[in-house]
């Protein structure tokens, strides 16, 4: 069905132009077939029903499928924040997404593209109801209505005939009130009109003999001559009627289970409202006042602040809210309409569309300004969109460059770039070591490996690498060849905030299952990979306030990372050891004129924007070829990408080669210019 609406969709469709906005969950596949088509169509989907908890959700067995469809949306619109917040947890259980917020709007980073969350409950077509109102049609019936019901109370509910709609709690409900407070019989009147649903099946039968059994049980205990306290109405109404019906209720309610957005209550605020002479009572009359009592499991339950809100499991409590609700002074119940009135006729659809529209527009705005194509099969399709300036780098054209360079420095991050984050052991293999050996032992060429990792492992790991430089603990340890000793990059040698940090990252560990703390010789660092994600990441967030305030006068800083949050010193970062690097060859005489710089995460970027400032600054030569790269296809502050750490150990090997082949043509330069002893 959804591959249909798509072929329909792509017929009349300028894709340069268009906006598609998409509707409601029958249709959560299509912006996967759209965006196959076109990577860069401008695509909007909102959901008008709720969104299950991540608990229900996961079970179903297209779970990423639906997830990874919606995603190739660029703006998903909710009713209410509960409905985002599943959505955001299934995103980010499932598919290790987060989002962020930024100035007032919700985003999740999907391989470059910035997909927006939108929370805004649809309103009702408030010029379409208002021309209904002045109807000829609805007087007569309204001044019938209020001759039926002379001398009585109406509480009104308008419902599909449905399991979730909890029309037999209701009724329930309104027997416990007539129990508790007598006051109400031969008074109060409950009328149900119950639209039937096309179809049947055994739940609707059940519920349908549950209900009438109710009525029938109430209206046989408390019916009097003139009297029915629970009138049924199981036919369909025309809008006129069920308009009339709305203007004689002294009380709405809506018990529903679970629902969507129900626009019941906007509805009835609006014909309560009326216009005048609409019944000759002027403008103090009956229509100028309104209650409300709506389940807390519907989506227009948030917006309506003066709606009595209830449970509706809970007889007890709807029975005290249904009593509360009609008992109200005239004024309250006229104070309560007015606040709701003139939110109902400021958000109608009008006000709904526009502000989704103008969102969407917003969140399209850079689709022409980056480079964009689709990669993966069926429901696993989606687009990267990266900056136009952000290519792949090729071994032909560094190749060239670093042939041609006299000085070169070669910055290696550790795990993830020359070993994949994925395996388990992680110590380099033979051919790692060999390709680093090749690199090294190329006079032109200064070799460092940059890590956050402590210098026992990377000193262990790569002690077959005589001239091999290494940068442990993010350059808080340096040293340039094996046989050096170990410089401190920073003057800081007191660690007694150590002492306080560690307590307070303990209680965390305590109460974080799969979490534990890797205690460095200048770091802390806690990690929550193995935690659940949600309370991880919320842990992280607690904790990285809780360290900031007791390490404040501490030369620390507090930083949270790739499912981390790290305490190291001051001043100690990948760019610093990059721009100590160069300034140190410089000093020396040996100003680089080749740069090339890997890393696959966040301390990485440090890095890249170190050598970016590096250039600026005339540290290296003017000429110098400058090559940032990060693994994998993401945004990042580097110009290239490799696609995974085989990626880069193939351009490696391929300079290592290059190297080998220029210090054989210049040993047979060398052994051409010897003069023959003949």
């Amino acid at each position: 069905a959804n591959k249909l609406f798509s072929q329909r969709v792509i017929e009349v469709l300028n894709p340069e132009d268009d906006y598609i906005w998409i509707h409601d969950y029958h249709l959560l596949a299509l912006p996967s077939f759209l965006r196959r088509r076109f990577n860069r169509l401008r695509i909007g989907f909102f959901l008008h029903s709720p969104f299950p908890s991540s608990e229900l959700y996961r079970s179903l067995p297209v779970r990423d499928e639906i997830l990874k469809s919606l995603l190739n949306c660029d703006l998903i619109g909710f009713h209410t924040f509960d409905y985002a917040r599943h959505f955001l947890s299934c995103c980010s259980r499932m598919l290790g997404i987060e989002y962020q917020s930024k100035r007032g709007y919700i985003g999740l980073d999907y391989f470059g593209r910035t997909v927006g969350i939108k929370i805004m409950p649809v309103g009702i077509n408030m010029t379409q109801l208002q021309t209904q109102i002045r109807l000829p049609d609805l007087e007569w019936r309204v001044a019938e209505l209020r001759k039926q019901f002379d001398g009585k109370t109406v509480m009104l509910g308008v419902d599909d005939m449905d399991i979730f709609k909890g029309i037999n709690l209701k009724v329930l409900a309104f027997e416990q009130m007539l129990r508790t407070h007598p006051k109400w019989q031969r008074k109060a009147v409950l009328v149900q009109i119950a639209n039937p649903r096309g179809g049947g099946g055994k739940d609707l039968e059940e519920i349908q003999a549950e209900i009438d059994e109710s009525c029938r049980r109430i209206n046989a205990q408390f019916s009097r001559p003139g009297y029915v306290p629970v009138v049924i109405i199981n036919r369909a109404l025309s809008s006129v009627e069920r308009m009339a019906y709305y203007t004689v209720a002294e009380c709405v309610v809506v018990t529903a289970v679970r629902d969507g957005m129900n626009l019941t209550p906007y509805e009835y605020i609006v014909c309560r409202q009326g216009f005048p002479d609409l019944d000759g009572s002027g403008d103090d009359g009956p229509r100028r006042k309104s209650m409300l009592v709506v389940s807390e499991f519907i989506g227009c339950s948030p917006s309506l602040s003066g709606a009595i809100r209830v449970n509706p499991w809970n007889i007890d409590t709807t029975a005290e809210a249904m009593n509360e609700s009609i008992a109200l002074s005239e004024n309250e119940k006229q104070l309560r309409h007015e606040k709701h009135y003139r939110y109902v006729s400021s958000h109608d659809v009008a006000y709904w569309s526009k502000s989704y529209i103008h969102d969407l527009e917003r969140s399209c705005r850079d689709h022409f300004r980056r480079r964009c194509w689709g990669i993966g099969l069926g429901f696993g399709f989606r687009v990267v969109a990266l900056d136009r300036n952000f290519k792949k780098l090729t071994v032909d054209s560094i190749v060239t460059d670093y042939k041609n360079s006299k000085s070169r420095v070669i910055l290696l991050d550790y795990d993830g770039t020359l070993v994949p984050q994925t395996t388990i052991n992680r110590t380099p293999n033979e051919s790692v070591v060999k390709i680093m050996n090749a690199l090294c032992d190329d006079k032109k060429n200064v070799v460092f490996i940059v890590s956050g990792r402590g210098r026992d492992s990377l000193e262990k790991w790569f002690s077959p690498c005589q001239d091999l430089g290494i940068a442990a603990e993010h350059g808080y340890f340096m040293r340039w060849t094996r046989d050096e000793q170990w410089q401190l990059n920073n003057q800081c040698s007191e660690f007694g905030w150590m002492q306080m940090a560690k307590p307070v990252m303990n209680l965390y560990t305590e109460a974080t299952d799969g979490s534990y703390i890797e205690t460095k010789e200048s770091a802390l660092v806690w990690h929550h990979q193995d935690a659940d994600p949600g309370f991880g990441s919320s842990q992280a967030k607690e904790m990285l306030d809780h360290l900031e305030s007791v390490l404040a006068n501490e030369p620390v800083c507090v930083k949270s990372g790739q499912q981390i949050v790290e305490v190291k010193p001051q001043g100690v970062s990948k760019g610093f050891v990059a721009e100590k690097i160069l300034s140190t060859l410089t000093e020396n005489k040996r100003q680089a004129d080749f740069v090339l710089c890997i890393g696959d995460d966040r301390s990485d970027e440090d890095m890249f924007e170190g050598i970016a400032d590096i250039m600026r600054r005339s540290i290296v030569d003017p000429q110098t070829s400058l090559y940032a790269c990060t693994v994998g296809q993401k945004p990042s502050k580097a110009k290239y990408y490799l696609d995974d750490t085989n990626d880069v150990l193939n351009m490696l090997e391929a300079l290592a080669d290059a190297s080998e082949e220029t210090d054989s043509q210049e040993d047979a330069e060398e052994i051409t210019s010897i003069p023959d002893p003949e």
